[in-house]
C-alpha cells in the first residue's frame, strides 16, 4: 500500500517558469521571500517540479498519493487562480492527488463559504494551508471561526500552518499562537485541523492543555526543523493516530546532503526512526486514509 504524503506543494506552470518574476506580477512578496529565496551558498531553497516531475518523484520512493496544499495567499484572485489549477490536477490524477482549497478572508463570509462549496463539488479534501496572520486576521477571527464551521458540516479538514515559539528565525516567519489553535479545535469539534510541522511542537510546548480529539498534526519539514528523534518523542506524547506524514516537497528538506529536493530521505528517516509497524502504517497512510474522505481515502 503505497504512502499518503499530506502535505505537498506544487504550482502552475506559468509559476514555475519565473517565480519571483510571477510573483511580483501578482503582489505575492511572501510567498515570493519563502519559496525564491536561496541558501547561503547559491542553491535555491526548493524546486518547482511540473504534475510528472512530481509524479515520478513520488514513484521513486513509494509515494502512492500526494495531498496538494494551497498557500495563504496575499490576494483572493490568487486563491482562486491557483485552485483552478490543482483541481485540474485531481482531475487528471485522481488515482495520486488530492488535494486542499486556497481561501482568503478578505473574499468575505458569503465569498469564503461559496469558495468551500466550490472546492467540494470540484473535488478537494480539504481546506489549507492557512496562516490567517499573513492574510490579515487570526486563526479566532469571526471569518476563520465560520469556515471552520463550515468545514465541519462538509467534511474537509483543516490544515494550518504552525511555528514553534521556540524555534529559530527564518525568512517570512510569521507567529501562530498556539492557544488560537486550541481554541478553534475545542469550539468545533466536528472540523478536522491538522496543524503542520509537527505543530510547532504544540503538545510538548503546552504539557498541560488537553488534546481535542480532532486536533492532529503532520511532518511537513521535519529535517530542517528538528533532529530525528522527534518521531518516537511526538508520536509518544500524543500517540501514533493523530500523525500525518508530509514532507513540504518540493521544499529540499536535506539541503546538505541532496542537490534536489527527494521523497526518499524522509521515508527513510521516518522508517528507521524506531516507531513500531503498526505506528507506522498508521503514519504513512492510516490516518490520511481515514482522515482525508473523499481523497486519500475513498479512491484507492
Amino acid at each position: 500500500m503505497g504512502i499518503v504524503d499530506s502535505h505537498v506543494h506544487l504550482y502552475s506552470p506559468d509559476v514555475n517558469g519565473d517565480p519571483a518574476g510571477w510573483a511580483a506580477a501578482h503582489g505575492e512578496s511572501r510567498w515570493s521571500a519563502m519559496a525564491t529565496r536561496r541558501r547561503r551558498d547559491g542553491r535555491p531553497v526548493q524546486s518547482f517540479p511540473s504534475v510528472d516531475g512530481l509524479l515520478a518523484s513520488m514513484d521513486a520512493a513509494g509515494i502512492g498519493r500526494a495531498v496538494l496544499q494551497g498557500w495563504y495567499w496575499e490576494h483572493p484572485a490568487t486563491c482562486a487562480v491557483q485552485n483552478r489549477f490543482l483541481a485540474e490536477c485531481v482531475e487528471t490524477h485522481p488515482d495520486r492527488l488530492s488535494a486542499f482549497a486556497s481561501i482568503h478572508p478578505a473574499a468575505g463570509w458569503e465569498g469564503v463559504l461559496a469558495a468551500v462549496r466550490r472546492a467540494r463539488d470540484e473535488g478537494f479534501s480539504g481546506i489549507g494551508e492557512l496562516l490567517p496572520a499573513a492574510q490579515g486576521c487570526t486563526a479566532g477571527s469571526p471569518v476563520i471561526r465560520e469556515l471552520a464551521s463550515a468545514a465541519g458540516d462538509l467534511r474537509m479538514p483543516m490544515t494550518f500552518h504552525a511555528t514553534d515559539p521556540e524555534a529559530r528565525p527564518y525568512p517570512g516567519r510569521i507567529e501562530t499562537p498556539q492557544e488560537e489553535f486550541l481554541g478553534l479545535a475545542r469550539d468545533f469539534p466536528a472540523t478536522v485541523f491538522i496543524l503542520a510541522h509537527w505543530g510547532g511542537l504544540l503538545p510538548l510546548r503546552n504539557k498541560g492543555a488537553a488534546l481535542p480529539d480532532n486536533l492532529c498534526f503532520d511532518t511537513a519539514a521535519s529535517p530542517l526543523l528538528y533532529d530525528r528523534g522527534i518521531w518516537r518523542r511526538f508520536v509518544g506524547a500524543v500517540g501514533p493516530d493523530r500523525v500525518l506524514f508530509g514532507s513540504d516537497f518540493p521544499l529540499n528538506a536535506y539541503p546538505a546532503l541532496d542537490a534536489e529536493p527527494s521523497f526518499g530521505r524522509l521515508v527513510a528517516e521516518a522508517r528507521e526512526s524506531g516507531l513500531g509497524a503498526s505506528d507506522l502504517d498508521a503514519l504513512f497512510h492510516g490516518n490520511a486514509r481515514r482522515l482525508l474522505d473523499p481523497g486519500a481515502g475513498g479512491r484507492e
